[in-house]
């Protein structure tokens, strides 16, 4: 394989591990590669700067990467003004992860208002519950295909619930966006994916605005934003909807690499098993290995260098977690899963910045109770040979996607414990 012609985007050869590309990558923290003329960045350092760095980069294509661009003159240095003429343009442009400051700000305040830490402590009963009822329906058998049994439908209804979204959609939802698949390597994305659910969270909004109840979405639906206006409903309804859809293939994925990491190593299962402070920890080191997102799109609105790369305004900007998450100059011997890491919160699985991801503390809460309960209740976890062959040569089937890291199904074996 020749990482020099490597196609990102396409290529699924390194679905299985990216990791010996990062480190390709990683020869220069931040690069031109070919062929979409993409600048990686995959230095720690320099990828911290491009997120926190609001004025010189725009999420306007954090969805789509280059697919479209904007139609810049040669000799133009700034394309401030051609992103807004073209946002509209962009695949889920309607939606707050692709705006800029200061409208992204105004937004990410209104979020702030009530995804709070109270209202993850109320819900924290519901997803102790959940985990309980999911892990009820197979433990007699001593074998499950987690992401399935698991991890999809525990992601899904732990937001659903702290949403108020009512049960009996649950199951349309729950199969709508298991089909969805972000940044396929077949397709690039293309107008918005989550338009199904526009019609039933603007029925959501509606209802609450007349008749309010105690839940996250009449918190939405009566926020207003920090100068007092009101928001169009249409305004929340996008909010909510991207907050509902975005957080559930992730939150998944990292579920099913937490247990496959305890399933791999016996030794760090009964360490993690026998000291429970050690879970939290678990989940960051899991977070920065493997982390759920592999890549993020930005455009660099003005011509620069960065990094002793030169950058075009206009270019696409392929910011990498994935990698910087592994660069020795923040994390020593990075390829080590390390549970007792000192800095590993300093990890970027979650973004930094204004773009940092609104919902990491009820992914670390979802994390948390479900790694608890799965030890509590299954002992000697095991991969299962049958599906993923013998230690030393498993095989497993990866998310054919460019822009999120996950397994398709995990199989795996445990004695019940109760």
């Amino acid at each position: 394989m020749s990482f020099e012609t490597l196609d990102f985007l396409t290529d699924a050869s390194i679905l299985d591990d990216p990791s010996p590309y990062y480190a390709y990558l990683r020869e220069c923290p931040a690069r031109h590669v070919p062929p979409h003329g993409v600048v990686a960045v995959t230095g720690y350092d320099e990828l911290v700067s491009v997120f926190r760095d609001t004025d010189t980069y725009s999420m306007c294509n954090t969805a789509s990467g280059p697919f479209p661009g904007v139609p810049v003159e040669p000799g133009t240095d700034d394309v401030t003004e051609l992103i807004e003429q073209y946002r509209p343009t962009f695949p889920l442009s309607e939606h707050f992860a692709t705006f800029d400051p200061p409208k992204h700000s105004d937004h990410r305040a209104l979020l702030a208002r009530f995804m709070t830490p109270k209202r993850l402590e109320d819900s924290e009963p519901f997803m102790w519950g959940l985990a309980d009822r999911l892990i009820d329906q197979f433990a007699d058998r001593g074998r499950c295909e987690f992401v399935a049994d698991y991890a999809y439908p525990y992601a899904l209804l732990s937001i659903a619930n702290l949403l108020g979204v009512p049960e009996e959609d649950h199951d349309h939802f729950l199969g709508e966006l298991r089909s969805y698949q972000a940044g396929s390597l077949e397709k690039p994305v293309e107008g918005n994916p989550f338009a199904f659910m526009d019609p039933l969270f603007l029925h959501y909004v509606e209802d609450r605005r007349e008749h309010p109840r105690d839940d996250v979405i009449t918190r939405m639906a009566t926020a207003t934003f920090p100068d007092g206006t009101l928001p169009d409903a249409m305004d929340v309804v996008n909010m909510a909807v991207f907050l509902f859809a975005s957080g559930q293939g992730t939150t998944a994925h990292l579920m099913g690499m937490m247990l496959r990491h305890l399933a791999e190593r016996p030794d760090l299962q009964e360490r993690v098993r026998g000291d429970r402070s050690l879970v939290l920890p678990f989940v960051e080191e899991t977070l920065r290995v493997d982390s759920p997102t592999k890549v993020l799109f930005l455009m660099a609105r003005r011509s620069h260098e960065l990094a002793g790369c030169p950058v075009k305004a206009g270019e696409t900007i392929m910011a990498m977690p994935g990698a910087a998450n592994r660069d020795a100059r923040r994390f020593p011997d990075p390829d080590e899963f390390r549970v007792d890491r000192d800095n590993v919160r300093d990890h970027v699985a979650f973004g930094r910045g204004e773009h940092a991801c609104p919902g990491g503390s009820l992914v670390r809460a979802e994390t948390r109770i479900s790694l608890n309960r799965v030890l509590d209740r299954l002992g000697d976890l095991r991969i299962s040979e049958e599906h993923h062959g013998p230690a030393g040569d498993r095989h497993y089937d990866w998310k054919p996607s460019f822009m999120l890291r996950g397994l398709q199904a995990l199989h795996l074996e445990f004695t019940p414990l109760d």
